[in-house]
């Protein structure tokens, strides 16, 4: 055994992962020493590059008692890509990091195929990424994952929500679950403080909670673009960590109001469940969980049914939630309904 080897970390191991991802991603250049990606701007007159980076945050832990971790590297793109999105951008291409304890090339190939099947729904490429060994930093089989989205739009395309305007229609698209935020909240309240097991299967729920606390985060890239393209969007909102009011209010300009209406959407039976065994307040709820949307589109009214239509027709749920007026507040709920 080499010294390195001894010291905890595994250079063969590594070796034999990087192999592992070219076949996964049937991309032979990966492992050099940076991503490279042919740039084609035809029919973009005045290039805009957008990048987001994130990372999937606690739901990790959620992943590791689970011992799954072939869908986690979905939720990992979608964080970066639905950022990218919700400003009009194609996202291109992408690069993860993983951080490990200890690499087994099995289990982080897993990880890594999510990452790849996350670039497939989002239509870019995973044109490389870093794995770090550090037993010293991570024990127990832990390990932490980052990503890097670089996308691009006609600067004519760009949509920062200048254009919205009183009467404009919001429109909600669901989530598909929790997605990837809220998840230390949902870890003290559902195996510290109510001590239930990632096998359980509480009423109203018809899976265990590791199912459905692991479902991965929708990404919508392949069913707005067409959207963005067209400038059909006024205005667009990722709906992640501080729930739909901070995430929408980012969007929205001085002097107007997104005023929505709770009984439009349907809050999803886990987001229930943890509010009625944690006792949270509605506030809590409201600046920790999507609630239900994962995305929301603002759009002048003469277009609100062309878009529905379109979404329709695109197989992506979606309604109206509610509408931009004169206001202070950039974002109004309306009442819960008892």
């Amino acid at each position: 055994m080499d010294a390195y080897k001894r010291a905890g970390v595994d250079v063969e191991a590594g070796k034999k992962f990087v192999d592992t991802v070219k076949r996964i991603s049937n991309n032979a250049d990966l492992g050099g020493f940076g991503g490279m990606f042919p740039l084609n701007l035809a029919g973009v007159s005045d290039p805009v590059l957008v990048s987001g980076t994130d990372g999937v945050g606690t739901k990790l832990l959620v992943a590791l008692e689970a011992d799954k971790h072939d869908t986690i590297g979905i939720d990992l793109v979608a964080m970066c890509v639905n950022d990218v999105l919700a400003q009009g951008a194609k996202p291109l291409f992408f690069l993860d990091y993983l951080g490990i304890g200890q690499l087994v090339p099995e289990k982080a190939a897993k990880i890594v195929a999510g990452v790849e099947q996350g670039c497939e729904l989002a239509g870019c490429s995973l044109i490389g990424g870093e794995t770090a060994e550090m037993p010293d930093m991570y024990s127990n089989g832990h390990y932490d994952l980052a990503g890097f989205s670089v996308g691009i739009a006609d600067k004519s395309k760009l949509v920062d929500g200048s254009q919205i305007e009183p009467g404009d229609a919001v429109i909600g698209l669901p989530s598909s679950g929790l997605h990837s935020n809220g998840f230390s909240l949902v870890r003290d309240v559902l195996f510290k403080q109510q001590h239930l097991s990632i096998n359980d299967v509480p009423e109203g729920l018809e899976t265990d909670l590791g199912e459905e606390l692991l479902k991965p985060t929708q990404i919508y890239v392949k069913q707005l673009m067409p959207l963005f393209e067209r400038k059909l969007i006024a205005g667009a909102a990722h709906i992640t960590g501080g729930g739909i009011a901070d995430n929408l209010g980012r969007v929205i300009p001085a002097g107007l109001t997104a005023k929505l209406e709770r009984s439009s959407w349907q809050v999803p039976a886990i987001m229930r469940f943890i509010q009625s065994q944690g006792n949270l307040s509605q506030a809590d709820m409201d600046q920790t969980f999507n609630l239900g949307i994962g995305f929301i589109l603002v759009v002048h009214e003469k277009d609100e049914g062309e878009v529905l239509q379109e979404l329709e027709s695109a197989n992506q749920p979606a309604f109206k939630i509610g509408h931009i007026v004169k206001g202070e507040d950039k974002v109004e709920l309306s009442e819960v309904q008892k």
